[in-house]
């Protein structure tokens, strides 16, 4: 099955970062907002598998939790950033990360992620853990908490050791969650464009609280990515439904994020 790649029209933001590649900086996303507009530029957002995704922006390219070796990243560009969540098989994979890192490639990630990769590694880390902001090639890239609630679930992420991430591109802001339950950090979460929201038992969270939680911060659209669980696959059309039912404002968008399954 083709993956769907998504368009999305964003205007550049043009700062003197954009000139050097994999330079961070404290550059607040408020201060990306307010830089000037020259034009027009389009992001696409391509679907790998469950929680990997690459991103296309300008002359930059992103890939979100890259796993499955350099096959799964067959025909696209290499990563100029490599944002990985947490610890788990799904969202790191110290091999893939080796094969597909260019020289000028930079892994953002928290503190817990960097500890699973050997001091001898020629990899190049930038730590971020929650509540950090720093701005790479133009996107700032926030921090979010991610953890469970649940107390049955409350060993698969404790809270601290993993990150979501909030990216400012072009004005606009996209939020990946990661694996994490409705937690107070997401509801909290203002002026999202773009929501990639998790919902696979036993690990993260169910559909009706996923929906909930996407009510209380309303982003103008909501990718369900991350929902095949154990043993079932979560129900992304239920989902849809309580979102349109609570907020036809919302759009859902349904990406191929399984292209090798029938869901």
């Amino acid at each position: 099955m083709m993956k769907k790649i998504i368009p999305l029209v964003l205007g550049i933001v043009l700062i003197a970062s954009c000139k050097s590649k994999n330079k961070s900086s404290e550059e607040t996303p408020e201060a990306i907002v307010e830089a000037e507009i020259d034009s027009l530029t389009e992001v696409s957002i391509i679907p790998i598998e469950h929680a990997t995704a690459v991103l296309e922006w300008n002359d930059v390219t992103l890939y979100i939790d890259p796993v499955g070796g350099k096959s799964a990243f067959e025909g696209q560009n290499g990563p100029d950033i490599i944002l990985v969540t947490d610890i788990h098989g799904d969202h790191f994979n110290l091999e893939t990360l080796q094969e597909i890192s260019l020289e000028s490639t930079i892994i953002i990630a928290p503190q817990a992620v960097v500890d699973e990769i050997p001091d001898e590694s020629t990899l190049t880390v930038d730590v971020l853990n929650n509540g950090d902001t720093k701005t790479y090639s133009g996107i700032a890239v926030e921090a979010i908490p991610m953890y469970n609630l649940r107390e049955e679930a409350l060993d698969f992420h404790t809270k601290g050791r993993g990150n979501g991430y909030v990216l400012t591109i072009g004005g606009q802001r996209l939020y990946f969650s990661g694996d994490t339950e409705d937690i107070p950090e997401m509801r909290a979460l203002k002026n999202i464009d773009k929501a990639f929201v998790c919902m696979n038992l036993p690990y993260t969270m169910t559909v009706e609280s996923a929906a909930d939680a996407v009510l209380e911060f309303q982003p103008k659209e909501v990718y369900p990515y991350h929902y095949r669980g154990r043993p079932d696959v979560s129900d992304v059309e239920k989902f849809k439904k309580l979102l349109n039912e609570g907020n036809s404002k919302i759009k859902v968008v349904q990406l191929d994020w399984y292209p090798n399954d029938d869901f």
